[in-house]
């Protein structure tokens, strides 16, 4: 597996598709056994998490549902600090046991604004579900649930991830050389 270039940077393979997909069967699995006899309530934060969310989904044999939001909180490879809803979240979870399924979690801010506007609605419970998280970035405290995978704090493409639009696409992730 060879570097890729995305816009000006150059990236080099951090996690193949092969262990990203071994570990969210396992993810899966342990969500599979947490809700044995419930219907969580899944709550995907686009753009990022919609490969992560697909593939979770084909492993959960428990009855689930799904929905999409849209927070954005990234222009290029730093975050703005601003977080923007754009794609609202119009299911009512009165009542549900709801999964965050995130891409990556960092400075924990973007997730730190939202969970107020879900908790307002008395979820029956709260858990997030990220494929990766940056301890070392974390500024906001954060209980993650089910975590994929802690990685350093450089920037990361693929499998989902894009730097200012590109690289999604991507099997594999890469982080940024340098």
């Amino acid at each position: 597996m060879a570097n890729v270039q995305v816009h000006d940077k150059s990236f080099e393979i951090y996690l193949s598709e092969q262990t990203i997909q071994e570990r969210i069967a396992a993810l899966a699995a342990q969500i599979n056994q947490d809700y044995a006899g419930k219907r969580p309530f899944f709550v995907t934060i686009l753009n990022g998490s919609f490969m992560f969310a697909a593939d979770l989904f084909k492993h959960l044999t428990i009855d689930a549902e799904i929905c999409f939001i849209k927070l954005a909180s990234y222009k290029g490879t730093k975050s703005t600090g601003n977080v923007i809803t754009t794609i609202g979240l119009e299911d009512d979870l009165f009542g549900k046991d709801v999964v965050i399924v995130e891409d990556i979690v960092d400075t924990g801010k973007t997730l730190h604004n939202f969970l107020p506007k879900l908790e307002h609605q008395q979820p029956r419970s709260l858990k997030i579900a990220t494929l990766l998280h940056k301890p070392e970035a974390t500024q906001f405290p954060l209980t993650l649930d089910y975590i994929g995978f802690s990685i350093p704090n450089k920037f990361v493409v693929g499998y989902g991830l894009d730097y200012d639009g590109l690289g999604r696409n991507l099997k594999e992730i890469y982080q940024v050389i340098g």
